[in-house]
């Protein structure tokens, strides 16, 4: 593992976000994004990002199927969806297929999410 002291690590749990130099000890010999092997821990990553990444999925699909709102509020899936779009970054840096694939994919959701809520909304207040 080698140390880039001029990078500095993020770390965000419950909240509270603590950046430190001695996080950004990045192991740097991980094979890049389009290699095509797999291993293990890759394997862990795509089937545990599975359900964290379409748990706002019943939200979107509700508001599509009803054609409105039904009372939903969106901030929780904009406050998921721009936060996803950090850990892209984030898995981007540390060079993690399953973390840039998952939260694509769920920023895609919670932002469309967040888009029908105003669509239907809008919709609502001219009927």
């Amino acid at each position: 593992m080698k140390y880039y002291p001029n990078i500095v690590g993020i770390v965000v749990a419950g909240g509270i976000v603590i950046a430190s130099p001695a996080l950004a000890a990045v192991q740097r010999d991980t094979p890049g994004l389009l290699d095509a092997s797999t291993n293990l821990d890759e394997i862990t990553g795509f089937v545990a990002g599975l359900g964290t990444t379409f748990a706002g999925l019943p939200d979107l699909i509700a508001m599509l199927k009803q054609r409105g709102t039904g009372g939903m509020k969106p901030r929780m899936n904009l406050i998921t969806g721009l936060f996803q779009i950090l850990w892209v970054v984030y898995g981007v840096l540390i060079v993690s297929r399953p973390v840039i694939l998952w939260n694509l994919i769920g920023v895609v959701i919670n932002l469309s999410t967040v888009g029908a809520y105003f669509f239907f909304v809008n919709s609502e207040r001219k009927a």
